[in-house]
């Protein structure tokens, strides 16, 4: 409200959009700063010609749309998980056997992991199969092999004319398969080898170069033994751009808007952040608040917000977030009794 000379309380509608853009004589729109909502209305707009300014919205289109996205990764040569999208209960077990389980089944177009499961066995794919989804052409769902012990690493980025004006990447502490809205996210990396972080960097420049992307955009990476796989990539600000603008002191957002509106901007020098300074970002949880609710997390989001904390190394700055959120209310001062599953997650422990 201090911003705007006017604010609208709409929801974000193809309708509504069109009035306000008539209504104010509009010369262009910005979607990319409003989630995952504009993003789904872009081709819709752009065939009502619509200025949106920034990335175009058939590159949108490329990205969002599994198939074409999957296509331009393999053209350009970057890696990424296999998957398909199945029709009958026949062909989806087909499929597991070949990649082998665990796999990642959701139905098609589903928001923020809504319905999504790993699945470990034939037997609980069957179970998933018949309760979840009625499996038809018109309802078909995607399997993608699910990586067991992978690191996910976030990659927040510029760019104008597809090239990179400036690039930010921080770590999941969780492994991959939590939902990136859960996970706790470090930043500067603390643990990454940098040939992965050399293998990320140049993977992003190519997916925003075959997008020709200009303004803010996200991607997600999976990294195994220095292998690096795509799991999306979003052509708008995503929910970890204000931490990483904070916590590197710039402004993202103020670059991408510039670089939509078409101000010509200069690629930013690398930060060099001082030695004992990492931030780290923890999600806030209402399971205390709801009786009978489940704390395991999952490839669904299930956060209610977020805290994030400065400190001199990772494990300050997490104890402090992690007291912040009330999950910790003190500094533990007492022995605690751990008990452990099995004796791979024991021997996991050993080290701590």
């Amino acid at each position: 409200y201090d911003e705007a000379d006017r604010l609208y309380f709409e929801n974000i509608t193809l309708e509504r959009v069109l009035d306000i853009y008539e209504i104010e004589s509009s010369c262009g729109v910005i979607i990319s700063m409003g989630g995952q909502t504009p993003n789904n209305i872009a081709l819709p707009l752009f065939r009502q010609n619509v200025q949106i300014l920034g990335t175009s919205p058939e590159m949108i289109d490329t990205a969002e749309n599994r198939y074409k996205f999957s296509r331009m990764l393999d053209q350009i040569g970057v890696d990424q998980p296999r998957w398909k999208e199945l029709t009958s209960h026949e062909e989806a077990h087909e499929f597991c056997k070949q990649v082998q389980f665990p796999v990642l089944v959701r139905p098609s177009y589903v928001l923020s992991g809504a319905a999504m499961n790993v699945v470990y066995s034939s037997d609980d794919l069957s179970n998933y199969l018949s309760q979840a989804t009625a499996v038809s052409r018109e309802h078909p769902v995607v399997i993608s092999k699910y990586i067991e012990e992978a690191k996910e690493i976030e990659m927040d980025a510029v760019a104008l004319d597809g090239k990179l004006i400036m690039h930010v990447i921080s770590e999941h502490v969780e492994n991959a398969g939590v939902h990136s809205g859960d996970a706790t996210l470090v930043l500067p990396p603390q643990d990454l080898d940098p040939a992965t972080v050399r293998k990320i960097e140049l993977a992003t420049q190519q997916i925003a170069n075959a997008l020709n992307v200009t303004g803010p955009f996200n991607i997600q990476f999976i990294a195994k033994n220095n292998d690096i796989k795509v799991i999306e990539c979003n052509v708008r600000a995503s929910r970890s751009f204000p931490f990483v603008s904070k916590v590197m002191d710039v402004d993202l957002i103020e670059m991408a808007t510039l670089a939509m509106l078409g101000v010509h901007i200069d690629p930013y020098p690398p930060i060099n952040l001082p030695k004992n300074y990492v931030a780290v970002k923890v999600p806030q949880f209402s399971f205390s608040r709801l009786s009978g609710a489940d704390p395991i997390l999952g490839v669904e989001m299930a956060s209610t917000g977020e805290v994030a904390c400065f400190g001199r190394d990772k494990y300050e700055a997490y104890l402090k977030a992690l007291i912040s959120t009330g999950i910790t209310v003190t500094m533990p001062r007492k022995n605690i009794l751990l008990s452990i599953g099995s004796f791979k997650e024991k021997n996991e422990m050993l080290a701590s």
